[in-house]
């Protein structure tokens, strides 16, 4: 008890300073009544899903008339100027892309925003955590331009070649919504699973309807270098790591203010715990196994002051 009225207490001192998510989704233009409701259709469910996870969250969601340059511009230009080094932000893009073999472009309302436009604007914000989920057709041809360190970038197509419409979205917005992508059961879906989950439905989809896959979903976590599919080669760290979305007790103790530091405290330490698993094989057998323990350790007491 002693030890929950003093991290209580320590909350009431650092609450100004407490590491917030800006999410930020953006429903490019459909150019068909079906494509701009099902677009329209994902980005809220996603505001939805943001704002019930987190009261705390910063939610911004651009549709329909709204879904501009100039808007996009406006919206991460905010974010760029309230987030800060610890927080946490997070831009999906919904709807179609195309590549000319030399530059990607978002489709919205009026001009379309390059890749390399829309990284520029990511860059001037301060978060060093960043999930870039790039849904639309074509979107492997914007990976290069988005790759940064500490930046998670995740496209629906393996390459700017693939153009046709996507249905990645859709499996992505509902890895958010079913509980089933928690594989780990820790009340909280990172970006691997919800991109593991949304990859799956994503074939499935395709053999349900026996069509060949138009669309392959890759990642990159490192900053540089060719995407991929699965984790490797320490690929895949950063996005093990990067909480999408609390869900269950995760999502009350978020919002609730007396919980709120311990469950930061939790998500840190299993952040490093799955560090230290993609580092095992480049460490001292006997160094692994000691802060491997000693994170074990302390994640059960978190849990157990959680758990009161």
């Amino acid at each position: 008890m002693r030890r929950l009225r003093f991290v209580m207490a320590a909350f009431a001192l650092t609450l100004q300073a407490h590491a917030a998510v800006y999410y930020v989704t953006v429903a490019g233009l459909g150019g068909e009544p079906d494509y701009e409701q099902r677009f329209t259709a994902a980005a809220q469910d996603l505001d939805k899903v943001f704002k019930a996870g987190d009261a705390t969250a910063h939610v911004y969601t651009l549709t329909g008339a709204q879904a501009t340059s100039p808007q996009l511009k406006e919206t991460l230009g905010t974010v760029a100027r309230e987030a800060k080094a610890d927080d946490d932000f997070v831009l999906i893009l919904i709807g179609h892309g195309s590549f000319d073999g030399v530059e990607y472009k978002f489709n919205l309302v009026g001009p379309d925003v390059t890749a390399g436009e829309i990284a520029a604007m990511c860059d001037r914000i301060q978060a060093r955590r960043q999930l870039i989920v790039d849904a639309t057709s074509a979107s492997g041809g914007a990976i290069p331009a988005f790759e940064r360190p500490g930046r998670a970038v995740i496209a629906a197509t393996k390459s700017g070649t693939e153009k046709n419409a996507t249905v990645f979205a859709r499996y992505w917005v509902e890895a958010l919504q079913d509980p089933e992508a928690d594989t780990d059961k820790s009340d909280s879906i990172s970006a691997m699973e919800a991109f593991i989950y949304a990859t799956k439905k994503t074939a499935a989809f395709y053999d349900s309807q026996k069509r060949l896959a138009t669309e392959h979903a890759v990642f990159d976590d490192t900053g540089s270098g060719a995407p991929v599919r699965e984790a490797s080669n320490g690929q895949g760290a950063l996005m093990s790591s990067f909480t999408v979305l609390r869900i269950g007790s995760s999502q009350q103790a978020a919002n609730d203010p007396a919980k709120r530091i311990l469950l930061t405290k939790k998500e840190e330490l299993e952040q490093k715990i799955d560090t230290l698993k993609y580092q095992k094989a480049a460490m001292d057998p006997d160094d692994y196994k000691r802060q491997l323990t000693a994170a074990l350790l302390e994640l059960a007491k978190v849990q157990e002051d959680l758990d009161k």
